[in-house]
């Protein structure tokens, strides 16, 4: 069973960085196209970005050009750069496997258990 382990999270002051790591327990890291998700108090989740197997990134337009998604394959970790962080940022922050599976050829997704970014102004 594939587990995520979300690192990063904390209190930073606008206009500050902070990185998010998510470490992924098992080889299946290659087959995965990974992503964060984010959910502040009262709204829905929503994808913050993602990073397909092929390296290929795409962004939510409220974090395009602050924040950035890389995936190191040797390591099975997936990172979210944040930077020029807003108040509107805070939110429990999530990270997504989304596995193909050569068993039985369809995709599965393994979430984290999350963690907190919270940006003061």
């Amino acid at each position: 069973q594939v587990q995520l382990v979300e690192s990063g999270g904390g209190l930073v002051q606008t206009g500050g960085s902070l990185t998010l790591s998510c470490a992924v327990s098992k080889s299946t890291f290659t087959a995965s196209d990974m992503a964060w998700y984010r959910q502040a108090p009262g709204k829905q989740r929503e994808l913050v970005a993602t990073v397909t197997t092929f390296g290929n990134t795409n962004y939510a337009g409220s974090v395009r050009g602050r924040f950035t998604i890389s995936r190191d394959n040797a390591d099975n970790t997936v990172y979210l750069q944040m930077g020029s962080l807003k108040p509107e940022d805070t939110a429990v922050y999530y990270c997504l496997a989304h596995t193909y599976s050569l068993k039985d050829g369809r995709y599965y997704d393994t979430w984290g258990q999350g963690t907190q970014v919270t940006v003061s102004s």
